[in-house]
């Protein structure tokens, strides 16, 4: 009888998809993802919050937001606190701006309220329409860069050179050269295919750090779930912190590229599983509200921003067509939080490779990117390389709202241009300003 509803609920037989093959998909996007169970509390960690409570916290926000995503919009797509999102929250934020990560998390929950309201009002899609394409596509490359920089500058692959500014690092140096072979093995589990590459490569560099003593032995595998008291609520209580521009540029920030990384993601995994309908996708209202329920929710518990994981395309492939194999991943992701004592052998070397390779996957919106045409190139260029280069994805972004304009008026092309974007213009031109005083 349960069967028999939950089949109706989640439309298996219109979807052609079955219970058992709707948990294969689940199990599948889940260990395609779980590296962010790991990885997401080491790089908060570096921010100066806990690392057992950014991890409950993790887990609790992805749960929540892929739950909803699968019973109210009744969508295969997984959320979680995003890669890139957490690392400008620690770098650019708190390490290069200077701004408790007490500060930070208020700018996350900020920036989830105004995301939610937009999308209750559906200005959302405006907005989206708004911003040119080459800069949505140059922003997720530069923000790949980024992350893969990241990824080579905490393994020690790439290190400080005081005439060359960088500089190849001791490749000898065991935690670096674990984080080497941890590139490799991931590179040719990727190559092959194998689903869940980036999490069991993880899991291979790790067992192999510890055969050779370079990484400390777990003294237990399972355990109670960490306490969030170190971060829950803090956002809340920060909020008066907020009163600067350059928190309010860190809070649009947050805002830009949550808002874009979900509806990409959202729009390439639903065309994969075939759910466009007349180039549209039903229901995106609520997996909208999935998403900017689930920031909120994430900032309060004590995480970086979330949002719809591109990983969500290898359950769809293993035949993942409802919103059942969502509520697979999230009752798995609970599950996770027994798993807390594996952190520490989550050293710096075995999240390195994790980094790299999801900069790798992001960087491939390049070529969508018009070269061809100089004046959407210029701004692409600048936006792309001024991410790693300043160590500031806000200053990337900025960089390109700032350039487009302006070449598309030396063009002629003026015109083609959105009331909005010149809005942004003035915005992040006093940004510079700011920044240089």
């Amino acid at each position: 009888m349960n069967n028999n509803w939950l089949a109706r609920y989640f439309r298996f037989s219109e979807l052609n998809t079955t219970m058992p093959r709707e948990v294969i998909a689940g199990l599948t996007t889940f260990l395609s993802m779980a590296y962010i169970l790991f990885v997401n509390p080491v790089v908060l960690s570096e921010a100066g919050m806990d690392k057992g409570a950014v991890f409950t916290a993790t887990a609790l926000s992805a749960a929540f937001g892929t739950l909803v995503m699968g019973i109210l919009a009744r969508y295969p797509i997984a959320l979680a606190p995003g890669m890139g999102l957490n690392a400008f929250f620690t770098y650019s934020v708190v390490i290069g701006m200077g701004i408790s990560w007490q500060t930070a998390l208020a700018g996350v929950f900020i920036a989830g309220v105004i995301f939610l309201i937009i999308t209750v009002f559906r200005i959302r899609e405006i907005i989206i329409n708004a911003i040119p394409p080459e800069l949505k596509f140059a922003t997720a490359s530069g923000i790949g860069l980024y992350i893969a920089f990241i990824g080579f500058k905490n393994s020690g692959i790439i290190v400080s050179n005081q005439d060359t500014f960088v500089a190849l690092g001791d490749l000898t140096d065991p935690g670096t050269l674990l984080a080497v072979i941890g590139v490799v093995i991931t590179v040719i589990l990727m190559v092959r295919q194998v689903k869940g590459a980036i999490f069991y490569g993880m899991i291979i560099t790790a067992i192999v750090g510890m055969v050779f003593g370079e990484i400390p032995l777990p003294n237990q595998i399972i355990s109670t779930a960490p306490s969030l008291a170190p971060t829950f609520g803090v956002a809340i209580t920060h909020l008066s912190d907020i009163n600067s521009i350059d928190l309010i540029i860190v809070v649009l920030t947050f805002l830009f590229v949550a808002f874009f990384d979900t509806a990409g993601t959202l729009m390439a995994v639903a065309t994969q599983a075939k759910l466009i309908v007349n180039n549209k996708l039903p229901r995106i209202g609520r997996a909208l509200m999935a998403d900017s329920s689930s920031m909120v929710v994430g900032s309060v518990l004590g995480t970086s921003p979330t949002t719809a994981y591109i990983e969500s395309s290898a359950g769809v492939a293993a035949g993942g067509r409802s919103g059942f194999s969502s509520v697979v991943i999230a009752i798995l992701f609970l599950f996770g939080l027994l798993f807390s004592p594996l952190l520490v052998v989550v050293t710096s070397s075995v999240t390195a490779p994790a980094l790299i390779i999801v900069g790798v996957l992001m960087a491939s919106s390049l070529g969508n990117i018009k070269w061809q045409e100089f004046e959407t190139a210029v701004p692409a260029f600048l936006t792309i390389l001024t991410m790693p280069l300043t160590y500031s994805i806000s200053t990337g972004i900025a960089m390109g709202f700032v350039f487009y304009p302006i070449t598309m008026l030396v063009k002629g092309r003026g015109k083609e241009l959105h009331p909005i974007m010149y809005f942004l213009f003035f915005i992040f031109l006093i940004y510079f300003i700011f920044l240089s005083r």
